[in-house]
């Protein structure tokens, strides 16, 4: 490996372990301590839903089915990881009805040594475990924050295949392709094209990023990528690509579909003093939280939801009720820096008749979850990290 791609793994190695350092510290400082709100998350025998107002009461999640979009009902989160049966799916180009038996990964490009890995040797690899908890880029209020899932991934990271195959000084653009192929147009060329998408070569080897076999201690099922897929912590869920057939190293930025043309967030930027549109690919996940449920017991009500960023530490989640005060709530202190982060507050007293509840979410560096009216002029549907008023009728 060159020298300059040896300084950038030394800066990744020393800007993950003081981005830890930093996490550990002020996590345990900011978050309000708690038992596992995992062990009550479900709703209890004694609880019951107070329905949204501003949901219909027909909404419901569809069945999981191959090659179709699944989505939540976020009201029904009851547990920490997410079931691999009820994990959001987006299919791009439609899922493989079947992938080799002799299903293999290759790395090519300006790498020293290309390389090719059956199954066999990559799960030969080192391995390791992350939490991590993603929403498509495309989540948002029209289907009440669904398209979202947590979950534990097994495999081999992604960096030490990297330094194995070496990096040459003039590969900055790091590529993954699927086997998972659609036909597209460009003008009035019509091509086949695999599903890719790509980072720069400091993100692909300071993102964290594992290449996944195993989704909660089971084989990762085919609909989820099967038998290999990409997990990017802390990114939007078209970067995780699944079906991961070769890794490319080259010269220049990747212009796929869905990196140059799709999956790009189009909005208003002031650009060193001039307002410009800018286009801009989705990658690491904005900061955002979500009020998804409000149950009631005999004891009061409870609001619950979740978090999710690009692993930025956070100081406090907290809760405004028909515009009052923002009170702190209780984030559960078993959360990992890239899983989902679900929160509950306690609400005392509550009044008969219809409230607005919203959630914001602050991270250690001050960054405050934006309202929408704060968020730059958007047409795009991509990246809706807005607060999320919620309204709820108390009998």
């Amino acid at each position: 490996m060159t020298d300059n791609n040896n300084k950038l793994l030394q800066e990744a190695d020393q800007e993950r372990r003081g981005f830890l350092k930093q996490g550990m510290t002020i996590g345990a400082l900011s978050l309000a301590a708690s038992q596992s709100l995992w062990s009550r998350f479900a709703i209890a025998a004694d609880e019951e839903l107070v329905p949204f107002t501003d949901m219909p009461p027909e909404f419901v999640a569809p069945p999981v089915a191959p090659g179709a979009t699944h989505y939540l009902d976020s009201r029904t989160i009851s547990s920490f990881y997410t079931p691999n049966d009820d994990f959001y799916i987006i299919q791009h180009y439609g899922q493989p009805t079947e992938v080799a038996a002799n299903h293999s990964l290759r790395v090519t490009g300006l790498v020293n040594k290309e390389l090719t890995l059956d199954m066999a040797a990559i799960r030969a690899r080192p391995k390791v475990e992350i939490d991590a908890g993603f929403e498509c880029g495309g989540n948002s209020p029209r289907l009440f924050q669904g398209l979202i899932g947590n979950a534990k991934w097994g495999g081999t990271p992604l960096k030490p295949l990297l330094e194995e195959a070496g990096i040459k000084t003039d590969g900055i653009e790091v590529v993954f392709y699927g086997i998972d192929k659609g036909e597209e147009t460009i003008r009035d060329v019509k091509v086949e094209q695999s599903f890719g998408r790509s980072m720069h070569i400091t993100d692909a080897l300071n993102a964290g990023a594992i290449l996944a076999y195993e989704m909660n201690g089971e084989a990762l099922p085919l609909y989820h990528g099967a038998p290999l897929r990409l997990v990017v912590p802390g990114w939007y869920g078209v970067a995780n690509v699944k079906w991961l057939s070769q890794i490319h190293v080259q010269d220049r930025r990747f212009m796929g579909r869905f990196m140059g043309r799709d999956y790009v967030t189009l909005s208003k930027q002031d650009i060193g003093g001039e307002v410009r549109w800018e286009e801009r690919s989705v990658t690491k996940i904005r900061l955002k939280s979500s009020i998804v449920r409000v149950t009631k017991s005999s004891s009061g009500h409870r609001i619950s939801g979740f978090v999710l960023n690009d692993g930025t530490p956070l100081r406090a989640v907290e809760i405004s009720i028909d515009g009052g005060p923002w009170q702190a709530a209780t984030v559960d202190t078993a959360n990992g820096q890239y899983s989902w982060k679900l929160f509950s507050y306690d609400w005392k007293g509550a009044s008969a008749g219809e409230h607005t509840l919203v959630s914001r979410v602050i991270d250690v560096n001050g960054q405050v979850q934006a309202t929408q009216e704060e968020l730059p002029e958007k047409p795009t549907r991509w990246e809706n990290y807005a607060q999320f008023p919620r309204k709820v009728m108390i009998g």
